[in-house]
């Protein structure tokens, strides 16, 4: 049966009940969605009802066929990447390295793209949906860094880099305007297209990846989902096989989870204050 607590019970009483999940079970599988990065500056994807909040990302299909598609991609990154750039670790991702430290997981796979959990000194981690702090030619597959080809746009588009507009979730910006003047910066290399080293919607995770991440799980004694809706099936599968193994599942978020139906704890409640809590009272033990 779920043990839901409602988002405003005491912040304390949930991380005192979190804290005690974790030390009956103590190889955690912890999966992290967008919810651990907002108090970094990052915008998540969804609401306390799993809905979008705005347009859903980019489709892969899309990115790759049209390169009216990849102008507006890159443009409004080109504005809105700094959001990731300039982010800074969040107590929930600090909490996160403290219980590895403290010898609580076996594994942490991030939905994130923004490599803060490794920032923040958790090393046991799986990129999950990769990073976007690197492209690659999917032609010839050239490497480069995200910021040198920042760099190389914004030469190219000074009129683009000047502007300004909201920041909305994995270094997009919230801009609309023509976009079709915006010069694209292809492969230095062989003039193909390059895409940051992120699994878009519409394609799948790198089974290599997908494998290891599953193989952890195997290893672990529950599962922690935290500051995600698990709306993405790449991350709601795991949830879903811990079940059918017969393992705990346990969420921390601020609202509804796609796997509300597998799990046997449930915290609705802000996530930072309760991994604070669960670390404090873990460490007394």
């Amino acid at each position: 049966m779920t043990q839901a607590v409602d988002i405003s019970t005491h912040v304390a009483q949930a991380g005192e009940e979190l804290a005690a999940f974790i030390a009956r079970h103590p190889k955690l599988w912890i999966l992290t969605g967008a919810g651990v990065s907002t108090d970094s500056g990052i915008p998540d994807y969804r609401d306390a009802d799993g809905q979008w909040k705005r347009s859903p990302p980019v489709q892969h299909g899309d990115f790759m066929a049209s390169q009216a598609v990849r102008q507006r991609y890159w443009a409004r990154a080109l504005v809105g990447f700094k959001a990731l750039r300039e982010a800074q670790v969040s107590g929930a991702h600090r909490a996160l390295a403290a219980l590895e430290k403290m010898g609580y997981v076996e594994m942490l796979v991030t939905q994130n793209v923004d490599r803060l959990h490794q920032r923040a000194g958790s090393k046991k981690v799986i990129d999950l949906h990769g990073r976007a702090d690197t492209v690659s030619c999917m032609v010839c597959g050239y490497h480069m860094m995200r910021h040198a080809m920042h760099s190389e746009m914004a030469q190219l588009n000074p009129r683009f880099a000047a502007l300004d507009a909201g920041h909305a979730p994995d270094g997009d910006a919230d801009l609309e305007t023509d976009f079709s003047s915006f010069k694209v910066f292809d492969c230095p290399r062989c003039q193909g297209i390059l895409k940051p080293e992120v699994v878009y919607y519409g394609d799948v995770v790198p089974p290599a990846r997908r494998q290891a991440a599953q193989a952890g799980l195997e290893k672990s004694a529950a599962v922690l989902a935290v500051g995600t809706s698990l709306m993405v099936y790449s991350g709601y599968r795991f949830c879903r096989d811990a079940h059918a193994m017969g393992l705990p599942v346990a969420s921390l978020s601020l609202g509804v989870t796609r796997a509300d139906a597998l799990l046997t704890h449930q915290w609705r409640a802000p996530l930072t204050p309760v991994l604070e809590q669960a670390v404090r009272c873990l460490e007394v033990r």
